[in-house]
C-alpha cells in the first residue's frame, strides 16, 4: 500500500522554526528607510538610498547573519519537502499504456479523454510507450502521487507535457535502464500559469536511475511553484527561458544533470518569504550553460558537494546584458564541491554576503570574480580567479585560511562599497583620500595576487596578521600601487612580498624590508640577511620596479639584501623608505 506523504526535510535543513533569520532586500517608503530588518546574530550594513521614479520609496540593504557556513545558511531557511523512495513501492504501480493519440490503464483513478491522461488519486503510476499530448495530475489535496517513467515519451504540441494542477506530494523516478523524453508547446499566452515542460503546482521530486531529456520549447524546462528537488538519474534539460526553476527552492542532492538555457539554468524566485527563494548543490555533477544567470536565487545560493560547471552568458545578446556565474539575493556559501564557472559578468556574485569555506572553486570572469556588497570571507578552501577585471571585492573581505590565486585586469583585492562611491563621487572602488570604513583583512591562508591595477586596495583599512601574500604588480605606477589604501595599512603579522611599482610605509609592529629593483615576470627575488642566509623567495609574474617583504624573520634595524635571479638589486636596512622613487611616505 502507499504510505502516507509526510514533509521530510533533506539534511541539514531540519530545524527548529526559532532558529530561522529573516533577510529581506526590499524597497519600504521613505518612512521606514530606518526600520532594519533582522534575525538571529546579524551584522547590518550601511543601507543606502537609490533614487527611483517613486521619489517615496528608498532601497534598504540586506541583513545577513554573521555566521556565513553553509550550514547556517541553510539552517536559517525552510524545510525542504521530498518524496524519498523509500516512501513508496515500486510493487504498487497502476500500468498506464501510451499509445500515439490515447492511452489504456485498468487504474480507477485513471481517465483518458483523447490525448489527455489525468490522474485523479494518490497512488504509484508506471507509464510507458508514446503519447501526442499530455498527462495531468488532478490529485485531492493531500495526496501523495508518484509517476515512474519506463521508456514513456510524452511529446505535447499546446500545454506542459506533464502538469500537475492539485495534489501534496508529486514525485517522477526513472525506472532503470530507461530512456524517457518530454517536450512541449513552441509557446503560451504571457498570462499562462502552467508553462514548462514539466510544470507542477506542487512539490515535486525527481530521482530513479533512468534517463529524461526535457525540451522546453515555450518556456521552462521543469517548473514547481513549491519545492523541487532532484535526488538523482541522468536528465538532460534544454529551454527558451529557465531549464530548472523550483519558485519555493531548487535542490539538487544527486544525478547527473546536462542543461542549457536561454535564460536562467537553476533558478529560485520566491520573494514573498525571506526563507525560502534558494538554491543548493549538496551533489551530483552539474553541467549549465545559460544566456542569463547559471545559479539565479532571491535568498541564498548554496554548493556543499558535487561537481559544478557553470558557463554563464552564451546568449547574453538576446537575454541578459550581465550574466552571472552564481547570484544571490542574500548569501552565497560554498562549502565544498568542485565548482568550476566561466561568465560574462561577475562570475559569482551577492547582494550581500559570499562565504567561501571548502571545496574548490576556479572562475573566470568578465566583470568581476568573486563580488559581494557587504562583507565577503574565504576561510577555507581552493579559490583560482583565472581571469577577471577585479579578482575579489566587497565592502569588506576577510581572508583567514584556504589557498587564493588571482589574476585581474584591475585590482586583485579590492575592500570598497557603494557608500564609498557616493562619498567619493565614484563607482565602487572609485579611490580617494578618505577612509569610508571599509576592510580588506587577511590573517591566514596562502593568496598570492597578480595585478595591472592594485594588488590590495581598500578604501579604508588594510590589515595583514597572518598567512602567506605575494603581489605581483602593478608593474608601472600609473596612480596604482601594489598596496592602496585610504587609512591604514598595518602589517602584524604574515608574510608579504610585493614585486611591484609604487608602495607604501605601513603602520604596524611587524618589521619590514624595501628596495628600488627591478626585474621581469618569472625572475626571482631573494632577500638575504647579514649572514648571507635566505630569509624570503617570490617569483614574479610581471616585471616590476620596487621590493618589498615583511615577515617574522625581518630583525628590527637589520640589514638586507635585495637579490633578483642571484644578481645584487640593493642592500637596505629594515624600516627605512626607498629613496628616489618606488616607497612613498603616504597611504597610496
Amino acid at each position: 500500500m502507499l504510505r502516507k506523504p509526510h514533509r521530510r526535510a533533506i539534511e541539514p535543513h531540519h530545524r527548529p522554526i526559532e532558529q530561522r533569520r529573516r533577510l529581506i532586500l526590499a524597497a519600504t517608503p521613505l518612512a521606514l528607510a530606518a526600520v532594519v530588518l533582522a534575525g538571529c546574530a546579524t551584522q547590518t550594513a550601511s543601507s543606502t538610498t537609490t533614487p527611483t521614479t517613486d521619489a517615496s520609496t528608498t532601497e534598504t540593504a540586506a541583513v545577513v547573519d554573521s555566521d556565513l557556513s553553509a550550514a547556517a545558511v541553510l539552517a536559517a531557511n525552510a524545510d525542504v519537502t521530498v518524496v524519498q523512495d523509500d516512501e513508496w513501492s515500486e510493487t504498487d504501480a497502476a500500468d498506464i499504456t501510451l499509445s500515439g493519440s490515447t492511452a489504456s490503464s485498468d487504474s480507477d483513478a485513471v481517465t483518458v479523454d483523447g490525448s489527455t491522461v489525468t490522474i485523479t488519486e494518490a497512488g504509484v503510476f508506471r507509464l510507458s510507450g508514446s503519447l501526442g499530448g499530455q498527462v495531468v495530475v488532478a490529485a485531492p489535496e493531500d495526496a501523495q502521487v508518484v509517476l515512474i517513467l519506463d521508456d514513456a515519451d510524452i511529446s505535447a504540441s499546446d500545454s506542459p507535457a506533464i502538469t500537475v494542477t492539485s495534489a501534496d506530494d508529486v514525485a517522477i523516478s526513472l525506472a532503470a535502464g530507461s530512456d524517457n523524453s518530454v517536450s512541449d508547446a513552441s509557446s503560451y499566452e504571457e498570462d499562462a500559469d502552467a508553462n514548462a515542460a514539466i510544470y507542477a503546482g506542487a512539490d515535486l521530486t525527481i530521482s530513479g536511475t533512468g534517463a529524461l531529456t526535457v525540451s522546453g520549447n515555450g518556456n521552462d524546462g521543469i517548473t514547481s511553484t513549491d519545492d523541487l528537488v532532484i535526488l538523482s538519474g541522468e536528465i538532460t534539460v534544454d529551454a527558451v527561458d529557465d531549464a530548472l526553476r523550483g519558485k519555493d527552492s531548487l535542490t539538487v542532492e544527486g544525478g547527473t544533470l546536462e542543461l542549457a538555457a536561454a535564460g536562467d539554468a537553476l533558478k529560485s524566485d520566491q520573494t514573498d518569504d525571506a526563507t525560502q527563494g534558494f538554491v543548493v548543490i549538496g551533489g551530483g555533477t552539474v553541467t549549465a550553460e545559460s544566456g542569463d544567470d547559471a545559479i539565479a536565487a532571491a535568498t541564498d545560493a548554496v554548493i556543499t558537494g558535487g561537481t559544478v560547471t557553470l558557463t554563464a552568458g552564451t546568449d547574453a545578446a538576446t537575454s541578459d546584458d550581465s550574466p552571472k556565474g552564481v547570484t544571490a539575493g542574500l548569501v552565497v556559501a560554498i562549502d565544498g564541491g568542485d565548482v568550476t564557472i566561466e561568465a560574462m559578468d561577475d562570475a559569482v556574485h551577492s547582494d550581500g554576503s559570499i562565504g567561501i569555506g571548502g571545496g574548490s572553486v576556479t572562475v573566470s570572469a568578465g566583470d568581476d570574480g568573486i563580488h559581494a556588497e557587504q562583507r565577503l570571507e574565504i576561510r577555507d578552501g581552493t579559490v583560482t580567479v583565472a581571469e577577471s577585471y577585479e579578482g575579489l571585492e566587497a565592502t569588506d573581505v576577510a581572508i583567514s585560511g584556504g589557498t587564493v590565486d588571482l589574476t585581474s585586469s584591475d585590482d586583485g583585492v579590492n575592500a570598497a562599497s557603494g557608500a564609498a562611491a557616493d562619498a567619493q563621487g565614484g563607482g565602487m572602488g572609485g579611490g580617494g583620500e578618505q577612509d569610508t570604513g571599509e576592510t580588506l583583512t587577511i590573517s591566514g591562508g596562502s593568496v598570492r595576487v597578480e595585478a595591472v591595477g592594485d594588488g590590495l586596495d581598500s578604501n579604508g583599512t588594510i590589515s595583514v596578521t597572518g598567512g602567506t601574500t605575494v603581489v605581483s604588480g602593478p608593474s608601472s605606477a600609473g596612480g596604482q600601487g601594489a598596496l592602496d589604501a585610504n587609512g591604514e595599512i598595518a602589517i602584524d603579522g604574515g608574510g608579504l612580498f610585493v614585486a611591484g611599482s609604487v608602495l607604501v610605509t605601513p603602520t604596524g609592529t611587524q618589521p619590514w624590508v624595501a628596495a628600488t629593483a627591478s626585474g621581469s615576470a618569472g625572475d626571482t627575488v631573494e632577500v638575504t640577511d647579514a649572514s648571507g642566509a635566505v630569509i624570503a623567495s617570490f617569483e614574479a609574474d610581471q616585471s616590476f620596479s620596487a621590493v618589498f617583504y615583511s615577515g617574522p624573520v625581518v630583525a628590527d634595524g637589520g640589514s638586507y639584501t635585495i637579490t633578483v635571479n642571484g644578481v645584487t638589486a640593493a642592500t637596505v636596512s629594515e624600516g627605512v623608505n626607498v629613496s628616489g622613487g618606488g616607497m612613498g611616505g603616504g597611504m597610496g
